[in-house]
């Protein structure tokens, strides 16, 4: 499940030394534009980090320095260089990395790196230098709160999630087809959040709650949680999780034969190998925000690039919104160079099309793009909620585990 260090380097266009700098290998007379970021190799945070953030990373690198490199007002096409280190899904280490590209190196421009806890970390050293940052894998209401200028949130956040979440509940309730929810999530940032929002969103829902547990980051044993679902009769399980408990969830579901009508999980769920590992994973519900069928310019392109360099299909969360990121970036760039100040300013002021709809900020966060769920069908992360995106019906009951 884990990607290989040296496999991930390789993928995300690092390097294999602590600080390494990527080079192209063709030189255009001018100094290249210089992009920092962390992501991780390794830890816990490493599977989503490779699939999200990683590839689209590196394929939009490829492209542009195809291009002849990124296009700078007023100084034409410049070659994009990587400044990157593994930060071992270590918050301390991601801060430490940014303040020395921001405040020593002064790298032209920079990236986040993956999850909402370390966004959450490093958002105040992008605000402290001055440096915008687009952060596809943050959900955090809390970012709204403390207010970061520089920090742009364009993943739905956990209010839009769990609003998603729960209205697609309440709407198989009246249909008569659940109304006992276990709900499962990770003890920390990202899961304490959604949790917060889904908590306030049931309410007056007439769901019923039979369990709620919580568990650490890492954790090595699920069962016990999905065991006491099961006893409670719970027809829904909600898992406000991140991969590696996503896929452990799974597994011991399948186990302890926890198959309730509605199963529906967060961060990875819309991950490709999700559907390979669990043959289909027919009927499995989860966090989603696109597919490539969505009627989106460029969308069906950016699938079929990604899946040639990487010889994989990006994933049904976040993949095109990292994608979208850099694109929104690239605009920018093109239109105010590489004046910090003036990109910023844009940001705020600009709806920029991408390969994940439209995306306008206001105060940092995206307002264009609707909390949704999807399921996988047929091999397909459908999206089934809200209505008027759907690509396909909701399928309920799940059918039985492969």
């Amino acid at each position: 499940m884990r990607m290989r260090r040296r496999e991930f380097l390789t993928t995300t266009g690092g390097g294999a030394t602590a600080a390494a700098v990527l080079r192209g290998r063709a030189w255009a007379q001018a100094k290249p534009i210089r992009i920092g970021y962390t992501l991780s190799a390794t830890g816990p945070y490493s599977v989503g980090a490779g699939i999200t953030q990683g590839t689209g990373y590196a394929l939009w690198h490829e492209q542009v320095n195809a291009k002849g490199g990124l296009a700078v007002k007023g100084e034409g096409r410049r070659l994009v260089e990587y400044v990157t280190i593994d930060d071992r899904s270590e918050i301390e280490t991601a801060v430490r990395f940014y303040e020395k590209l921001m405040g020593d190196d002064k790298v032209d421009l920079i990236l986040p790196p993956w999850g909402t806890a370390m966004n959450f970390a490093v958002a105040p050293v992008a605000n402290k230098y001055g440096y915008p940052m687009i952060g596809p894998t943050v959900s955090s209401n809390k970012l709204k709160e403390l207010s970061f200028p520089y920090f742009y949130a364009i993943l739905q956040q956990p209010d839009a999630c769990m609003g998603a979440f729960t209205s697609f509940l309440k709407e198989l309730k009246g249909q008569g087809k659940v109304s006992k929810v276990g709900v499962a999530y990770v003890n920390d940032l990202f899961g304490i959040e959604m949790h917060s929002s889904l908590t306030a969103t049931l309410k007056d829902t007439g769901l019923e709650i039979v369990d709620t547990k919580s568990y650490p980051l890492g954790v090595k044993d699920l069962s016990p949680v999905l065991k006491g679902f099961k006893a409670a009769g719970a027809d829904v399980f909600l898992g406000l999780t991140y991969p590696p408990d996503n896929i452990l969830a799974a597994s011991q579901s399948k186990e302890v034969d926890f198959n309730p009508p509605v199963y529906l999980a967060a961060v990875g769920t819309a991950f490709p190998f999700y559907r390979d590992r669990f043959k289909g994973a027919e009927g499995v519900s989860g966090i989603a925000g696109w597919n490539p069928k969505m009627k989106y310019p460029g969308a069906r392109e950016y699938y079929e690039a990604h899946v040639k360099k990487h010889q994989k299909e990006p994933d049904r969360w976040a993949s095109a919104f990292a994608y979208g990121s850099l694109q929104i970036l690239e605009r920018c760039v093109g239109e105010v160079g590489l004046d910090r100040k003036k990109i910023k300013e844009m940001l705020d002021a600009t709806e920029f099309q991408t390969v994940a709809g439209p995306i306008k900020f206001a105060k940092g966060v995206n307002v264009t793009t609707p909390g949704m769920v999807g399921q996988w069908q047929k091999g397909e992360f459908e999206i089934v909620w809200p209505k008027a995106l759907a690509t396909a019906p909701l399928i309920v009951p799940k059918p039985a585990w492969a």
